[in-house]
């Protein structure tokens, strides 16, 4: 009699059996991603990412001799100096080119660009998750694909929009012009927040009597920190690294000037000297860095909300 082995019948969708596979095929993927080899591979690649600043960083506190004479990597032992930092915040004697000056424009420039979209996005993500209205969802798709639209596309007609409004040059124009860049990303990263929000934690607000005003702001709110620091982040250092907007819209105008326009400008009075070009580099890196790392733990909750909802 001839053996005949059966052929395994293929399972359903939504089996026990194909749940398993699929469970398999993700922890396959966590251990590879976690075994040694991987982490070697990332360790590797973060030391060569980090080397050039490492660089950097050491040359900023070199003199123009020994930066002249000699790598970066000799100066690892020092000797240093800090008269780097203090001409370049001081101009090298120049004080039209002190980038504490710019510094200051840089601040003033970056936090109303960021606090608007915040507020905006989230008033419009609250109206998108929460409250009906016609076309509520083909209003929010449309919002969505804004994100397609590159900024590059708006910004000669933004440009000429506020100059005929009188904001050409000024702290408007750049305020106006990342707020609204920022608000499609924000509305759509914020929406998918709020919709994780039990609805029960509203429906118990609306039976104590409160509005949409006070659920926003008493229950909504408090639960979406995590997202709104995430992009916080996002918007921060985005702003802060600007020069494509800011070049645009202030038009080379020094008095509003960032410190990446002066940046820009400075390479070429501070082209061979770069003690003070570093210097200046890191005097923009300081402040992304304090607000990253004192932000880092609500950024990639925040990036991740509702990946895990269903």
């Amino acid at each position: 009699m001839t053996n005949i082995t059966p052929i395994p019948a293929q399972l359903p969708e939504g089996s026990k059996g194909a749940r398993f596979g699929r469970k398999s095929a993700v922890g396959d993927a966590a251990k590879a991603v976690s075994s040694p080899w991987a982490s070697i591979v990332a360790i590797v690649m973060a030391i060569l990412w980090t080397i050039p600043t490492i660089g950097l960083f050491v040359t900023s506190f070199r003199n123009q001799s020994d930066i002249n004479n000699t790598g970066w990597w000799h100066g690892l032992f020092g000797p240093f100096t800090l008269d780097n930092y203090k001409q370049a915040l001081n101009g090298a004697g120049n004080p039209t080119n002190a980038l504490s000056n710019f510094f200051v424009n840089s601040i003033v420039i970056v936090i109303p660009s960021v606090l608007l979209p915040l507020l905006l996005a989230s008033l419009a993500a609250y109206a998108f998750a929460w409250i009906k209205f016609p076309f509520r969802d083909w209003l929010f798709v449309g919002v969505f694909a804004l994100q397609i639209v590159p900024l590059q596309i708006a910004l000669v007609p933004l440009t000429l929009m506020f100059q005929d409004v009188g904001l050409g040059g000024s702290y408007w124009s750049l305020w106006l012009s990342h707020t609204a860049f920022a608000l499609p990303l924000a509305v759509y990263l914020l929406h998918n927040f709020m919709k994780e929000i039990p609805g029960s934690l509203l429906e118990a607000a609306r039976v104590d009597g409160a509005g949409h005003v006070r659920i926003f702001f008493q229950v909504v709110l408090p639960l979406i920190v995590p997202a709104l620091a995430a992009f916080g982040i996002f918007q921060f250092l985005w702003v802060w690294n600007d020069l494509l907007v800011a070049l645009t819209m202030l038009g080379g105008a020094p008095e509003n000037a960032p410190l990446t326009m002066a940046l820009n400008q400075l390479q070429g009075n501070w082209g061979s000297q770069w003690y003070l070009v570093s210097a200046g580099a890191f005097i923009s890196i300081i402040i992304p860095v304090v607000v990253f790392l004192a932000l880092q733990r609500y950024f990639v909750r925040g990036l991740l909300a509702g990946g895990t909802k269903g």
